[in-house]
């Protein structure tokens, strides 16, 4: 509390000075404007710029690009582990083709131990360079 308190003194300390030194040029509009006495399409374009103002002080580009990327990796994330690894306590599997189908891929490719030692056919070394 103390410190939010000496925080704020100083804040209006610095405030009183400030306008001392802005005041060397005299300001051509004042800001914000007294919207009684404008006119409504005056009080529209006022309105118009306003918002603009704010739209573009209050953009975060790289934050929202960060937030958007990791909602899309843990939602994508999510998505790949209860298809191809959640356990569902022996309920049906509703993806069991498709889990299939994935490791299957990986299978294809890795020889079990004991087809490794096999013996190929003569005709089949492809390795050895040609005679």
């Amino acid at each position: 509390m103390l410190p939010t308190l000496a925080r704020r003194l100083a804040l209006t300390a610095i405030r009183a000075q400030l306008p001392q030194a802005v005041k060397a040029t005299k300001l051509k509009k004042v800001w914000p404007p007294d919207f009684t006495q404008l006119s409504a399409q005056e009080q529209l374009r006022f309105e118009k710029r306003y918002k603009r103002r704010m739209r573009l002080a209050t953009q975060r580009p790289l934050w929202d690009k960060s937030v958007r990327l990791l909602q899309l990796f843990s939602v994508t994330a999510v998505v790949i582990y209860s298809v191809l690894f959640m356990d569902s306590n022996g309920a049906s599997q509703p993806f069991e083709g498709v889990r299939k189908w994935f490791f299957g891929m990986f299978e294809s490719t890795e020889l079990t131990p004991v087809q490794r030692y096999e013996r190929r056919p003569v005709g089949s070394d492809t390795t050895s360079a040609p005679k």
